[in-house]
């Protein structure tokens, strides 16, 4: 099967490049990364473009924020299963495999653990699975997502019942995750952590939000899950 790695990139110069070398030692030579810039007259463009390796496709990004930079990384994407990644963060040897093992079992959706790091690559003795203890109930995913989106992977077929994201979704990967269960499809939790997922403070996901954000967030994720049925 044919990996695609869908990376969103947005100021990504500072870690872009470790971030590529650990995923590329672990593709094939026919898969692909798709770097998304949604800044390209940024630094990120000449960060990228210092890795002669033919596996990477550089396109730009539309402007108008994560989602939608996401979203276009995978439209791009050709690939039979789908890697999510952020610029910023250091695959470990055997992510790859560890999931494709998982999907090969015949598994739609993987979502794998993470050990937290400074920015640095410094332990903050704390997993993502510790923070948001990731379970496949579509009720409690809808109240407080646990998917992180570095941290999953899924056939294609999956992402194109995603395709394309709603016009007011507030987040690529929680929607993913919501569509994954309520749809019925296989979904493997991961509890080994397979990346050192960086937190330094300057990440474009992952941020803090408001009480206010986080209504107006649900609100929209169920008005496009609304609009999604009614499609």
């Amino acid at each position: 099967m044919k990996i695609s790695v869908a990376l969103a990139a947005y100021k990504g110069e500072k870690y872009i490049k470790e971030q590529l070398l650990s995923i590329l030692s672990q593709l094939g030579e026919d898969d692909e990364i798709i770097v998304s810039d949604d800044l390209p007259s940024g630094l990120t463009r000449g960060a990228v473009a210092e890795l002669t390796d033919s596996r990477i496709k550089y396109v730009e990004g539309p402007g108008k924020g994560v989602v939608k930079n996401f979203e276009n990384a995978l439209n791009h994407c050709k690939g039979d299963v789908i890697f999510l990644s952020d610029q910023d963060d250091v695959w470990l040897e055997n992510k790859v495999s560890t999931v494709m093992a998982e999907i090969e079992k015949g598994k739609a959706l993987v979502l794998h653990n993470a050990s937290i790091t400074d920015g640095e690559l410094n332990s903050l003795n704390e997993t993502c699975f510790d923070m948001y203890h990731p379970d496949c109930s579509f009720t409690r995913n809808l109240i407080r997502n646990s998917y992180v989106g570095c941290c999953m992977a899924f056939k294609k077929e999956l992402i194109q019942k995603c395709l394309p994201f709603p016009e007011k979704l507030p987040m690529h990967d929680w929607w993913i995750a919501l569509l994954a269960i309520k749809k019925g499809y296989g979904i493997s939790l991961i509890e080994e952590p397979l990346m050192l997922w960086r937190r330094h403070g300057d990440n474009v996901t992952g941020g803090g939000t408001s009480l206010g954000e986080k209504i107006r967030f649900r609100l929209d994720m169920i008005s496009c899950l609304i609009s999604s049925r009614k499609g």
